[in-house]
């Protein structure tokens, strides 16, 4: 039969909770992906519904290119949420495997340690595909006005 000590259990709580606010900080990084994602795909819907209604070549290798773009941004995009998505699932291991290390005899720190510290490399990897997905963005602006230098 298994005995909790209520100091335990407290105790177990407040090692659970400090990988709690790195969930906030993700769950913050998937809003903003994903609404990245969801402009990306209206602008992508945009650009193929003008295209297929146009007969200008040039204009259809511009939307060509730009459709290509859009096609690795969503890719990054989707790849950013993946490992987001990954992250939240490795802290969220790893607040069970502290308050049950904490609370039972079982000696699984280690384990606590590698699934918070492969959430932590997740998260960074994220950030690198937020920020190659920006810098592509921003990479198609041109501040020209057209007809004018």
């Amino acid at each position: 039969m298994l005995t909790f000590n209520a100091d335990e259990v407290t105790h177990g709580i407040q090692l659970a909770v400090a990988p709690v606010f790195l969930l906030t900080a993700v769950s913050g990084m998937i809003g903003a992906i994903a609404g990245r994602l969801a402009r990306i795909i209206d602008r992508a819907r945009l650009v193929e519904d003008r295209a297929r209604d146009s007969t200008d070549q040039e204009f259809l290798n511009r939307a060509f290119k730009e459709l290509a773009e859009l096609r690795l941004r969503g890719r990054l995009a989707n790849g950013g949420i993946a490992l987001l998505t990954c992250c939240a699932f490795l802290i969220g291991l790893t607040i069970i495997v502290l308050f049950v290390g904490e609370t039972t005899g079982f000696q699984i720190s280690r384990w606590a340690v590698g699934g918070f510290l492969s959430g932590v490399v997740c998260f960074l990897s994220a950030l690198l595909c937020f920020l190659a997905e920006t810098l592509i963005a921003t990479r198609l602006l041109n501040f020209d006005m057209p007809g004018r230098r």
